[in-house]
């Protein structure tokens, strides 16, 4: 056993006293549990730290959490399900799963991790003609044949390929580790962004071929909703 200095409340920091108040919301095992930004004050390493024993301690305790977070990465660790609140409504109520592949309009789409929109038009019930090939749906399309749409593109859904025909070129990237975030622009001026294993390393200005593989289709009309 160790020996632990202690401290009076007010010697706290701001971190330390947050994870106090999380710990003494939990000790009568409530029912349900309202959380506003309970991790705002720590750094990354704990924040992360602290949202994996807080989920495991909820699981455990079969308590329910209503957590409200501006953090989409918090959003996805945390919850079982997720609500989209914007212009005072709910725009969406789904799995972090779900809502990342199944957004139900554009906002949601827009909102909801990282992508880009390409124009497409229906080329049958499961095919659509785009600007960069023909992209196949598995969940059939109800637009008749011809009909222009507006296809969104998530950065998990590009693969280096140097036998593909698509050709990209890297104006940005963002190094996370583990994985890259590049901007990238096709011939035409269309922007994409993309996320590669770090293990790939083209450097800002050059040109590299491109495979898209887009197994969740994400599709809305060309004319801007109204949400």
């Amino acid at each position: 056993m160790g020996i632990y200095p202690l401290s009076y409340p007010i010697e706290l920091s701001g971190g330390q006293q947050q994870r106090v108040a999380v710990a003494r919301a939990l000790a009568p095992h409530p029912r349900i549990i309202l959380m506003d930004e309970p991790f705002s004050n720590l750094d990354v390493c704990l924040r992360r730290e602290l949202q994996r024993q807080l989920r495991s301690a909820l699981q455990k305790e079969n308590m329910t959490a209503i957590l409200v977070t501006h953090d989409q990465e918090e959003a996805f660790a945390m919850a079982d399900r997720i609500g989209l609140l914007a212009f005072g409504q709910l725009q969406q109520l789904a799995s972090p799963y779900t809502l990342y592949h199944e957004p139900a309009n554009r906002y949601v789409a827009s909102f909801i991790g990282l992508g880009s929109f390409i124009t497409a038009s229906v080329a049958d019930q499961h095919h659509l003609d785009t600007e960069v090939g023909v992209i196949e749906s598995r969940a059939p399309l109800t637009r008749p044949r011809g009909h222009r749409m507006d296809m969104l593109l998530r950065p998990d859904d590009i693969l280096p390929n140097p036998e593909a025909n698509i050709q990209a070129c890297v104006q940005r990237k963002i190094f996370k580790g583990a994985s890259t975030l590049y901007t990238l622009t096709l011939a035409n001026g269309t922007v994409l962004e993309a996320i590669f294993p770090s293990h790939y390393d083209y450097p800002v200005g050059s040109y590299i071929h491109i495979d898209i593989k887009a197994n969740h289709v994400i599709v809305f009309d060309t004319a801007p909703e109204n949400i």
